[in-house]
C-alpha cells in the first residue's frame, strides 16, 4: 500500500474564480428618438473628412482632415472644412475619434482643435503620434489635449448614448480602424477607409468578425468607403506592390528616386527594405516624408537596418548605391520631385539613366500636374515607372468584391455611401441595390445635409452651416471664392494697372502684366483715354471714385474691341 496515498496533502492557495466582465450600462435614450448624422466634409469629394454624430444633447466627432487644392485654387496651400456647426454646439461635444493618420483625416486638426473644447480624443498609437507631431509643427503643445490611446480592437464609451466597438481594417497605413457604434436607436457600422488586403505588409488583416457579429445582431445603418465604387474586382494587395518595387529596384542600374505619400508607412517600408536588400544608401528629401518615417520608427511601426542619409552624404557615392525617397507624388510645384523634374533643385539633378518610381496615383484634379512632371522626367533621360502601366502602386480602398463582402456581413437596413465623389457614391449605391438582399434604403449624403436616423427610418432633414476654408500661407479663411475668381481671371487674361494722379500737373501711368504684348500704340492709346478722363473729371470737380469709373469703362470697351481680350483693369486714382 502506498503510504502517501492517504496522506493529507497541503492545500495550495485557493484559486479565485474569474470575475464575470461587468455588463456595459444600457444606453439611455427616449423611445422614438433619433440619431443625427452630419458630414461636414468627405462626401461628394476626396478629402477633408469630418463626421458628426448627435443624439439629444450629446455629440461626438469622427476625424478632421484636409483636402488638397485643385487646379483652379491658385495660390491655395490646403483646404479645410468649416466647423461653424461644431462651434455652435461646442458644449455638447463629448469626444473625438480618429480612425487613422492620413492627412485627409487628421490634417486639419491644428486648425480645428484650438476652436473647440478639449474633449477626450481617441486614436491608435501611430495616429496619435502623428497628430502630436503635427501640433508641435504648428507651435501647439500636445500636452494641452486629452489624448486617449486605444487599440484597434478596443471599446470606447462616449457620454451616455454612444458605445463604440473598434475593429481593425487594412488600409495603406497601420492602426486603421472602423467601428460598430451602439446607439439608443440601433447599431451603426462605420467602415473607415479600408480594403480587404489578404497579405498586408504588417500581417495584420481586417477584423471582419465584428462586422459579422453586428450583422447577425442587426445593423441599422452602414456608413462605408465608396472611393472605388466604380472599380470591379478586388484591390491588389500591398504585398504585390512590394514585390514589384523589389523587382524594379533590383533591376535598376543607376540612381533611383521614389515618391509616394509621406503617410504611406507601409509603402515607404517596402522601398526601404528593397533598397537595403540591394545595397543602396537611402536618402530622404522632403520634411514631411522624414517626419512621418521618424515617428513611425520611434513608435515601432517601421524597420530599417541602416539610417537615412542626406543628399550631401550620398552625392559622391556610386550611382548603383543611391536611392532617394522624395516628396512630390502629386506634382506639387515646390515639392522635391517637381523641382528635380524642372531642373530647379539646389543639390541634385536628374540625369540620363536614373530610375524614377511614382508609387502613387494622382488625386482627382492633380492629373495634369503629374503628367507634366512625368514628361519632364522622360525628357531628362530617366526611366519612369508609374501606374497603371507598372504595378508600383495599389489603392488603399476597397473595390466591388470587397464592398460586397462588407455589405453581406453587415446586412444593413440602410446604407450611406461615404468617402468619395458623387460618381463613386452612386456606383456604390447601384452595387448595393444589385445584391440578392439589398439595403431597404440608400441615401447619397452631401456635406452639410443633416441625416436623421431612427429605429425604422432614415431621411434628410435640412442643412447645417458648412463649407470650406482656404489656407494660403499664414492666412486661414481670408481667401474667398471671389478672390479665387479674380486670380483665375488674372491668370487667364492678365491685368492692366492705370495709375492717375490728380494734381496741378496731372499724370497717368499704364502698366500691364500677363496681358498681350501690345506695343506702345495700344498702351499709349489707353494712357491718352485715361488722361482725357482725368482732365475732364478735374474740370468738372468730380469725386475720385467717379473719375475712376470714367477711366475704367471706356478703357475696358476699347481693349475688348481692339484685342478681343478681357484683362482685369485696375484704375487707381489718387490725390496729389
Amino acid at each position: 500500500m502506498n503510504e502517501s496515498s492517504n496522506a493529507v496533502r497541503p492545500r495550495g492557495p485557493r484559486r479565485r474564480q474569474p470575475r464575470p466582465k461587468p455588463k456595459e450600462p444600457i444606453l439611455l435614450g427616449k423611445p422614438g428618438g433619433s440619431v443625427e448624422i452630419v458630414f461636414l466634409g468627405g462626401t461628394g469629394e476626396i478629402g477633408k473628412n469630418i463626421t458628426v454624430f448627435r443624439y439629444e444633447d450629446e455629440v461626438f466627432v469622427v476625424d478632421g482632415g484636409l483636402a488638397f487644392p485643385d487646379e483652379h485654387m491658385l495660390g491655395v496651400d490646403i483646404v479645410i472644412p468649416r466647423i461653424d456647426y461644431l462651434i455652435q454646439n461646442k458644449d455638447l461635444i463629448k469626444g473625438w475619434v480618429l480612425t487613422h493618420g492620413h492627412e485627409d483625416h487628421i490634417g486639419a486638426l491644428p486648425y480645428l482643435l484650438p476652436q473647440l473644447p478639449k474633449v477626450p480624443i481617441y486614436g491608435a498609437r501611430l495616429t496619435l503620434g502623428l497628430v502630436r507631431g503635427k501640433l508641435e509643427e504648428f507651435g501647439i503643445n500636445p500636452g494641452e489635449y486629452n489624448f486617449k490611446e486605444v487599440s484597434t480592437d478596443d471599446r470606447i464609451r462616449i457620454g451616455r448614448y454612444f458605445l463604440l466597438d473598434l475593429f481593425r481594417m487594412t488600409h495603406s497605413i497601420p492602426d486603421n480602424f472602423g467601428m460598430v457604434i451602439h446607439t439608443p436607436v440601433g447599431k451603426i457600422v462605420h467602415t473607415g477607409d479600408f480594403k480587404l488586403d489578404p497579405r498586408p505588409i504588417d500581417g495584420q488583416t481586417s477584423h471582419l468578425e465584428k462586422i459579422a457579429q453586428a450583422g447577425a445582431e442587426g445593423v441599422l445603418c452602414l456608413i462605408a468607403d465608396s472611393t472605388n465604387g466604380e472599380r470591379p474586382g478586388t484591390t491588389p494587395s500591398e504585398s504585390e506592390v512590394a514585390e514589384e518595387l523589389d523587382k524594379v529596384i533590383g533591376a535598376a542600374k543607376g540612381r533611383i528616386f521614389v515618391t509616394t505619400f509621406a503617410s504611406h508607412i507601409h509603402r515607404i517600408q517596402s522601398v526601404v527594405s528593397a533598397g537595403e536588400k540591394y545595397g543602396r544608401k537611402i536618402a530622404v528629401e522632403g520634411r514631411s516624408m522624414l517626419k512621418y518615417a521618424r515617428i513611425a520608427l520611434e513608435l515601432g511601426y517601421f524597420k530599417q537596418k541602416d539610417r537615412f542619409y542626406t543628399l550631401d552624404e550620398i552625392k559622391d557615392l556610386p550611382d548603383e548605391q543611391v536611392l532617394v525617397i522624395a516628396t512630390g507624388s502629386q506634382g506639387q510645384p515646390e515639392a522635391a520631385l517637381s523641382r528635380l523634374a524642372s531642373g530647379n533643385h539646389a543639390k541634385i539633378a536628374i540625369k540620363e539613366g536614373d530610375t524614377v518610381i511614382l508609387s502613387s496615383s494622382p488625386i482627382p484634379g492633380n492629373e495634369e500636374a503629374v503628367n507634366t512632371m512625368i514628361n519632364r522626367l522622360y525628357a531628362l533621360g530617366a526611366y519612369v515607372f508609374y501606374p497603371p502601366r507598372y504595378k508600383v502602386h495599389a489603392s488603399g480602398h476597397a473595390s466591388h468584391e470587397e464592398l460586397k463582402t462588407v455589405l453581406n456581413l453587415a446586412r444593413p437596413r440602410f446604407l450611406l455611401p461615404w468617402h468619395g465623389e458623387v460618381r463613386h457614391q452612386v456606383n456604390f449605391k447601384w452595387l448595393a441595390e444589385s445584391l440578392p438582399n439589398p439595403p431597404e434604403k440608400v441615401l447619397i449624403p452631401e456635406n452639410g445635409r443633416l441625416i436623421r436616423l431612427s429605429s425604422d427610418h432614415i431621411e434628410f432633414d435640412g442643412k447645417v452651416p458648412h463649407g470650406q476654408l482656404y489656407v494660403d500661407g499664414l492666412g486661414v479663411g481670408d481667401i474667398t471664392d471671389e478672390i479665387l475668381e479674380d486670380r483665375n481671371h488674372m491668370a487667364a487674361e492678365g491685368v492692366v494697372v492705370i495709375t492717375a494722379l490728380v494734381s496741378r500737373d496731372p499724370l497717368v501711368e499704364v502698366i500691364s502684366k500677363g496681358f498681350v504684348k501690345a506695343g506702345e500704340r495700344l498702351l499709349g492709346e489707353v494712357r491718352r483715354m485715361a488722361l482725357d478722363s482725368l482732365h475732364r473729371g478735374m474740370r468738372e470737380k468730380k469725386r475720385l471714385e467717379e473719375i475712376r469709373d470714367d477711366i475704367y469703362y471706356p478703357v475696358k470697351k476699347f481693349i475688348a474691341k481692339n484685342t478681343g481680350r478681357n484683362p482685369v483693369i485696375l484704375p487707381i486714382v489718387i490725390q496729389g
